[in-house]
């Protein structure tokens, strides 16, 4: 495991993005550095590079020791909770991060999301097996982006945990991107821009979309209101 800085911005930065990519369900050996899930992972750094908040924000990523999750053993999950200590002895505890992570990632991250010092997670197209915990999430705050026709890791289960998650007093909202695909590539530009959108919105720099405001806020427990079909893509671009 390590830490691996994107851009690391002279202090104090406005925030840092800890980036998780996927893997796969099983694997002991690492990944390469050239591997896919990875690599779809560096337009959504250059999207937040190109914000507003641009040199100001710090980018960083998990590096894994293993490129599968590799059940009970959870080897992701362990790689981003290392990680996310490393990062708070280097920034400080009282920097914000927002945890951005894809597939496998973003189990981990919201695995890891109830960490003090994260600011809110960022999770896209996330794996969200049927037991996955969520108490470690009340009181944080959860985006979820999700394709309609995703065929890797079904829709439905990261609505259930999104619910699950505000059941126990999460802050949660899940956006849709209709028509798009698993590996972000149809509608990418939708995904990278409303990705950057959502951490800035995280970090304070700028109001969430109204839609999402309103999910966050509700102190219902149930899942009226998570799941975000409005144009939110809209303003984020085509």
């Amino acid at each position: 495991m390590s830490l691996l800085w994107r851009h690391r911005p002279a202090p104090p930065p406005a925030g840092v993005v800890l980036v998780l990519h996927g893997g796969e369900e099983h694997g002991v050996e690492p990944p390469s550095r050239l591997n896919p899930p990875l690599l779809r992972m560096r337009p959504f750094e250059r999207a937040l590079r190109r914000s507003p908040l641009g040199e100001t924000l710090g980018v960083a990523e998990v590096g894994y020791r293993c490129r599968g999750w590799n059940g009970e053993r959870a080897d992701a999950a362990v790689d981003a909770e290392e990680a996310l200590a490393e990062l708070v002895r280097e920034v400080g505890p009282g920097m914000p991060v927002v945890l951005l992570g894809h597939s496998m990632g973003g189990r981990a991250a919201l695995r890891v999301g109830g960490h003090a010092s994260v600011a809110g997670v960022v999770a896209l197209a996330p794996w969200c097996p049927n037991n996955e915990p969520v108490t470690q999430l009340a009181d944080h705050r959860v985006l979820i982006v999700h394709s309609d026709h995703d065929k890797v890791t079904p829709p439905r289960e990261s609505l259930d945990f999104a619910a699950r998650a505000r059941a126990v007093g999460a802050q949660a909202a899940r956006c849709v991107i209709p028509g798009s695909d698993h590996a972000m590539l149809r509608r990418a530009t939708t995904w990278h821009r409303l990705t950057a959108l959502l951490t800035g919105a995280l970090l304070g720099a700028w109001p969430f979309p109204e839609p999402v405001a309103k999910a966050l806020a509700r102190t219902d427990r149930d899942a009226d209101g998570l799941d975000l079909r409005l144009p939110l893509w809209d303003a984020a671009g085509r």
